[in-house]
């Protein structure tokens, strides 16, 4: 009885591990979602592309990505990205009128599993300083 018992638990916990798997994931090129531009001068705009891999065994459908201001306009792929393939978000800060320190956050919803669930949306974050 303890053979059975011990191997239906076994069995449970490793279908447990398996379904927990299951879904598409980011896995970005850099292992950071952050980008520090350094020090840029008032006017300029900072570009930054975060590339990605779909490193999950489900197509990554981007649903929709939302910088926390106006000066800050992501572009990223409509279509999904297949499992293995590797895609990209570009991200554009203009710095017109921001002098001081920068901190810009790009939010990301989408159908990925996140390591941490207590999330359900991923952040990218472009940051530095900005003089006249």
């Amino acid at each position: 009885m303890k053979r059975i018992l011990t191997a239906f638990m076994i069995v449970a916990a490793s279908t447990a591990v398996v379904h927990a798997q299951k879904g598409a994931k980011f896995e970005f090129k850099d292992k950071n979602d952050a980008y520090d531009f350094g020090t840029v001068k008032e006017g300029e705009k900072v570009v930054h592309v975060f590339e990605f891999k779909n490193a999950g065994d489900q197509p990554l459908q981007i649903l929709k990505v939302e910088a926390g201001c106006g000066c800050t306009t992501p572009e990223w792929p409509k279509t999904p990205v297949m499992p293995g393939k590797s895609s990209s978000i570009k991200v554009t800060f203009n710095t017109a009128g921001k002098v001081g320190p920068a901190y810009k956050d790009v939010t990301i919803k989408s159908n990925a599993v996140l390591a941490d669930k207590s999330k359900e949306r991923y952040t990218l974050i472009l940051k530095g300083s900005v003089i006249k």
